[in-house]
């Protein structure tokens, strides 16, 4: 497993992540202080914005739902930029959610921005 995977797992990690205070710190490790995370239909800027919009996905998909996030294992990178793939799947393994994230990542190895596109 290379770096880009790595950050690839703790990317989606901290989407399954049920703990708070684990989920704080994690947002912290993977993003800078004002880091982005958009979609087409949203944008949130910094820590606290960040964790708002990953409690709403996890209390809705995980919680609400019982799936799980998971990474697709092609992350790639150069540049500074980093693209991979994640899947939300059902209880059952059943594939609900394909997605794409680009990254660009900051001087310290953390995410300065995030652009995700839901695929399926």
């Amino acid at each position: 497993m290379n770096t880009w995977d790595e950050l690839a797992e703790r990317y989606v990690a901290v989407w399954n992540e049920p703990d708070a205070e684990a989920r704080r710190r994690r947002i912290a490790e993977l993003w800078i202080e004002d880091g982005l995370h958009c979609t087409p239909s949203m944008e949130a800027r910094g820590h606290a914005a960040l964790e708002r919009r990953i409690i709403g996905a996890w209390e809705k998909w995980v919680k609400g739902a019982g799936h799980s996030f998971r990474y697709a294992g092609d992350a790639d990178s150069h540049h500074g930029g980093m693209k991979f793939h994640w899947e939300m799947r059902s209880p059952d393994d059943t594939l609900v959610s394909l997605g794409f994230d680009f990254l660009l990542i900051g001087a310290d190895g953390r995410i300065a921005a995030d652009y995700q596109f839901i695929e399926r």
